[in-house]
Protein backbone atom coordinates (compact mmCIF):
# COMPACT_ATOMS: atom_id res chain seq x y z
CA UNK A 1 0.00 0.00 0.00
CA UNK A 2 1.11 3.82 -0.61
CA UNK A 3 0.80 5.65 2.50
CA UNK A 4 -0.88 9.08 2.08
CA UNK A 5 2.26 11.36 2.89
CA UNK A 6 6.05 10.83 3.57
CA UNK A 7 7.20 9.50 7.45
CA UNK A 8 8.24 13.10 8.44
CA UNK A 9 4.69 14.52 7.10
CA UNK A 10 2.68 12.13 8.88
CA UNK A 11 4.12 12.63 12.29
CA UNK A 12 2.53 16.08 11.81
CA UNK A 13 -0.71 15.09 11.00
CA UNK A 14 -3.84 15.33 13.11
CA UNK A 15 -4.56 12.09 15.18
CA UNK A 16 -8.58 13.16 14.92
CA UNK A 17 -8.74 12.90 11.38
CA UNK A 18 -7.12 9.79 10.99
CA UNK A 19 -8.67 8.52 14.31
CA UNK A 20 -11.90 9.12 12.46
CA UNK A 21 -11.16 7.81 9.40
CA UNK A 22 -10.26 4.77 10.64
CA UNK A 23 -13.47 4.27 12.90
CA UNK A 24 -15.64 5.53 9.88
CA UNK A 25 -13.67 3.05 7.29
CA UNK A 26 -14.30 0.10 9.70
CA UNK A 27 -17.81 0.69 11.03
CA UNK A 28 -18.90 1.48 7.78
CA UNK A 29 -17.40 -1.90 6.67
CA UNK A 30 -18.81 -3.73 9.18
CA UNK A 31 -21.87 -2.42 9.15
CA UNK A 32 -22.19 -3.48 5.29
CA UNK A 33 -21.02 -6.94 5.53
CA UNK A 34 -23.63 -7.69 8.71
CA UNK A 35 -26.55 -5.73 6.65
CA UNK A 36 -25.88 -8.08 4.00
CA UNK A 37 -26.80 -11.18 6.31
CA UNK A 38 -29.73 -9.45 7.58
CA UNK A 39 -28.61 -8.03 10.75
CA UNK A 40 -27.68 -4.89 12.34
CA UNK A 41 -24.37 -4.05 14.54
CA UNK A 42 -25.63 -3.46 17.80
CA UNK A 43 -28.09 -6.22 17.11
CA UNK A 44 -24.79 -8.55 16.39
CA UNK A 45 -23.80 -7.01 19.73
CA UNK A 46 -26.73 -8.21 21.64
CA UNK A 47 -26.56 -12.07 19.82
CA UNK A 48 -23.03 -12.12 21.00
CA UNK A 49 -23.23 -11.18 24.12
CA UNK A 50 -26.23 -13.71 24.82
CA UNK A 51 -24.41 -16.82 22.76
CA UNK A 52 -20.73 -16.21 24.39
CA UNK A 53 -22.13 -15.88 27.93
CA UNK A 54 -21.05 -17.97 30.81
CA UNK A 55 -23.80 -17.03 32.64
CA UNK A 56 -27.47 -16.21 31.96
CA UNK A 57 -27.74 -12.15 31.30
CA UNK A 58 -30.76 -10.41 31.79
CA UNK A 59 -32.38 -7.54 29.39
CA UNK A 60 -30.65 -4.89 31.81
CA UNK A 61 -27.19 -6.36 31.53
CA UNK A 62 -26.91 -6.55 27.80
CA UNK A 63 -28.46 -2.77 27.64
CA UNK A 64 -26.41 -1.01 30.30
CA UNK A 65 -23.20 -3.32 28.63
CA UNK A 66 -24.29 -2.33 25.53
CA UNK A 67 -25.57 1.51 25.58
CA UNK A 68 -22.27 3.03 25.43
CA UNK A 69 -20.95 1.39 22.44
CA UNK A 70 -20.10 3.95 19.80
CA UNK A 71 -22.91 6.24 21.56
CA UNK A 72 -25.99 4.28 20.32
CA UNK A 73 -27.65 4.94 24.08
CA UNK A 74 -30.20 3.30 26.25
CA UNK A 75 -33.47 3.71 23.54
CA UNK A 76 -31.87 2.49 20.89
CA UNK A 77 -29.97 -0.44 22.76
CA UNK A 78 -33.82 -1.55 24.06
CA UNK A 79 -34.75 -1.35 20.36
CA UNK A 80 -32.38 -3.66 19.24
CA UNK A 81 -32.70 -6.20 21.77
CA UNK A 82 -36.87 -6.54 21.15
CA UNK A 83 -35.49 -6.43 17.00
CA UNK A 84 -33.09 -9.53 18.30
CA UNK A 85 -35.87 -11.24 20.00
CA UNK A 86 -38.83 -10.44 17.26
CA UNK A 87 -35.91 -12.21 15.00
CA UNK A 88 -36.70 -15.33 16.85
CA UNK A 89 -32.79 -15.04 18.01
CA UNK A 90 -33.35 -15.18 21.52
CA UNK A 91 -35.69 -15.37 23.85
CA UNK A 92 -36.48 -13.02 27.06
CA UNK A 93 -38.41 -14.70 29.98
CA UNK A 94 -40.27 -12.92 32.93
CA UNK A 95 -37.33 -11.81 34.79
CA UNK A 96 -35.88 -10.37 32.13
CA UNK A 97 -33.53 -13.41 31.04
CA UNK A 98 -31.96 -13.75 27.96
CA UNK A 99 -31.13 -17.18 26.01
CA UNK A 100 -30.06 -17.91 22.54
CA UNK A 101 -32.78 -19.99 20.57
CA UNK A 102 -31.41 -22.77 18.25
CA UNK A 103 -32.11 -20.48 15.18
CA UNK A 104 -30.28 -17.84 16.84
CA UNK A 105 -27.61 -20.07 17.93
CA UNK A 106 -27.44 -20.43 14.28
CA UNK A 107 -27.07 -17.26 12.48
CA UNK A 108 -24.75 -16.13 15.52
CA UNK A 109 -22.37 -18.90 13.73
CA UNK A 110 -22.91 -17.03 10.55
CA UNK A 111 -22.58 -13.75 11.94
CA UNK A 112 -19.33 -14.96 13.90
CA UNK A 113 -17.87 -16.05 10.57
CA UNK A 114 -18.87 -12.56 9.02
CA UNK A 115 -17.13 -10.90 11.86
CA UNK A 116 -13.55 -13.33 11.79
CA UNK A 117 -13.59 -12.77 8.07
CA UNK A 118 -13.77 -8.81 8.36
CA UNK A 119 -10.94 -9.24 11.48
CA UNK A 120 -9.11 -11.18 9.16
CA UNK A 121 -9.08 -8.18 6.44
CA UNK A 122 -8.99 -5.76 8.87
CA UNK A 123 -5.67 -7.10 9.93
CA UNK A 124 -4.26 -8.19 7.00
CA UNK A 125 -0.26 -7.16 6.43
CA UNK A 126 -0.59 -5.89 10.38
CA UNK A 127 1.13 -7.87 12.66
CA UNK A 128 0.07 -8.64 16.35
CA UNK A 129 2.87 -6.56 18.01
CA UNK A 130 2.09 -3.17 15.45
CA UNK A 131 -1.81 -3.59 16.37
CA UNK A 132 -0.53 -3.57 20.39
CA UNK A 133 1.56 -0.74 19.88
CA UNK A 134 -1.65 0.70 17.91
CA UNK A 135 -4.31 0.03 20.77
CA UNK A 136 -1.69 1.40 23.32
CA UNK A 137 -1.23 4.44 21.61
CA UNK A 138 -4.72 5.26 21.07
CA UNK A 139 -5.64 4.46 24.89
CA UNK A 140 -2.44 6.73 25.67
CA UNK A 141 -4.34 9.54 23.34
CA UNK A 142 -7.90 8.93 24.96
CA UNK A 143 -5.83 9.31 28.43
CA UNK A 144 -3.85 12.35 27.24
CA UNK A 145 -6.91 14.05 26.44
CA UNK A 146 -8.60 13.20 29.68
CA UNK A 147 -11.65 11.17 27.64
CA UNK A 148 -12.54 7.45 28.71
CA UNK A 149 -13.26 4.55 27.19
CA UNK A 150 -13.93 1.03 27.63
CA UNK A 151 -14.30 -2.20 25.91
CA UNK A 152 -14.89 -5.66 27.39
Amino acid sequence: MEYSHTDAELIQQPIGYWSWAAFKAVVDRTRAALAGIGTTQPQWWVLAQVARADDVKTRDEVSRLLRNYLDTGPESMESEIDTVIAQGWITEDAEGRLSITAEGGAFFDRAASVQDKLRAERHAGISDEEYLITLKVLQRFIHNTGGQAWHH
